[in-house]
């Protein structure tokens, strides 16, 4: 029997395994000296800028957040007011969400039908007088075109939190996301192309306090030498551990490799279901082979294909089908906030027929031609 692929599976070594007994055997398994090594190595890959490790990247986002003074105030004339945050209706819901954490509002911005991120056309007139920040995010691994997000941030006064859950490894205009920009976020949980099991960091900017950064990821505390300490802001509890960390460093050894052999793995995709699109009604991702880590990906099913029929026949066949992901506005929570079916139509359009085919280094060749005939065979009885 062919044994069951999904749609990713990391890749652990043996050295990162040994490494990870070797913390448990230390005694200190919380945050401590691994953290601080993966933090400098995490540093060293973003060209020497400040990076802090945290629990997740969903925390990286909110507290950089905060570190940007994004959120609700309470010292203006008639009541509180509420920072509005842009980003993309095309992402994990957790971008949202930690908008709202905050206290402040979302706005979203369709998405680019070609690259399937933020459309920077609409981005300008999306801006308003409230407007703090912006969140774009790289969509299965495709930067944001990097040139025109920051030139509309700089003409606006506005901070920018990449959103780069996806996107370690990739490039803009030949440096490595991270290197260059504002606040970068990273995710590093257990589908990324670089895990920890759970896990971020948060690239910092050259005017934000890395010892703020810490207190707001650890309850706010402040240790003096004497061995006292104070709480002078309202912190969180998101610190990494030594364990993650430690998995962590054995992964980014191997980023680029991973990366390369993601890439190689596309291609394949491309090269076996090309000649078939028409025939099948499949739309394929970006063809972006020099910027994009890859992270996922997805082909967009023909509209009249029922997805859920789709996803259950190809785990008949033994792959795993992820979808990443539903326009979030249509969430309830969202929807009680007053956005409705319409409002951002390409979001919607590729949230409804979005699949996450499988994709990680592990994969051979075979494995992308098996992923392909299964599709050759179900998608034509699912429409």
């Amino acid at each position: 029997m062919t044994d069951f692929l999904p749609f990713t599976r990391p890749s652990i070594d043996e050295a990162t395994i040994a490494a990870v007994a070797d913390v448990l055997r230390s005694g200190w398994i919380t945050s401590g000296p691994k953290v601080q090594a993966f933090e400098a190595a995490l540093s060293e890959y973003c060209g020497g800028r400040t990076v802090r490790a945290f629990s997740s990247g969903t925390a990286t986002l909110e507290v950089a957040l905060r570190l940007a003074g994004v959120g609700a105030h309470d010292d203006r004339p008639g009541g509180v007011h509420r920072d509005t945050v842009i980003t993309t209706p095309l992402t994990w819901v957790a971008t949202a969400n930690v908008i709202l954490e905050v206290g402040a509002t979302p706005v979203f911005v369709d998405i680019d039908p070609a690259t399937r991120n933020i459309d920077l056309d609409k981005l300008e007139s999306a801006i308003r007088a409230d407007t703090k920040a912006i969140i774009p995010v790289d969509l299965a691994g495709l930067p944001v075109d990097r040139n025109r997000l920051y030139a509309i941030a700089e003409r606006h006064g506005l901070r920018v939190i990449e959103d780069a859950a996806q996107s370690l490894g990739a490039s803009w205009n030949g440096q490595f996301i991270g290197t260059t920009g504002d606040f970068v976020s990273f995710s590093f949980h257990a589908n990324k192309n670089l895990t920890t099991g759970e896990g971020g960091a948060l690239v910092l900017p050259a005017d934000v306090d890395p010892a703020l950064c810490e207190r707001l990821r650890l309850q706010g505390v402040k240790r003096f030498p004497d061995g006292g300490m104070d709480v002078d802001v309202l912190g969180g509890k998101s610190n990494l551990t030594d364990i993650a960390a430690a998995i962590g460093l054995g992964q980014l050894r191997h980023l680029a490799e991973f990366t390369e052999r993601r890439r190689h793995l596309a291609r394949r995709y491309f090269e076996r279901l090309a000649p078939a699109m028409g025939a099948l009604g499949l739309e394929l991702p970006p063809a972006d082979f020099e910027n994009s880590n890859w992270h996922m990906f997805q082909p967009l099913l023909p509209e009249v294909t029922d997805r859920g029929r789709f996803v259950a026949a190809m785990k008949a066949y033994g792959i795993g089908v992820g979808v990443h992901y539903p326009a979030l506005h249509l969430f309830s929570l969202y929807r009680a906030l007053g956005f409705r079916e319409g409002d951002f139509p390409e979001a919607e359009r590729v949230g409804r027929r979005t699949v996450t085919l499988p994709l990680f280094p592990a994969m051979s060749e075979a494995d992308v031609d098996r992923v392909c005939a299964a599709i050759e065979q179900t998608l034509p009885l699912t429409t």
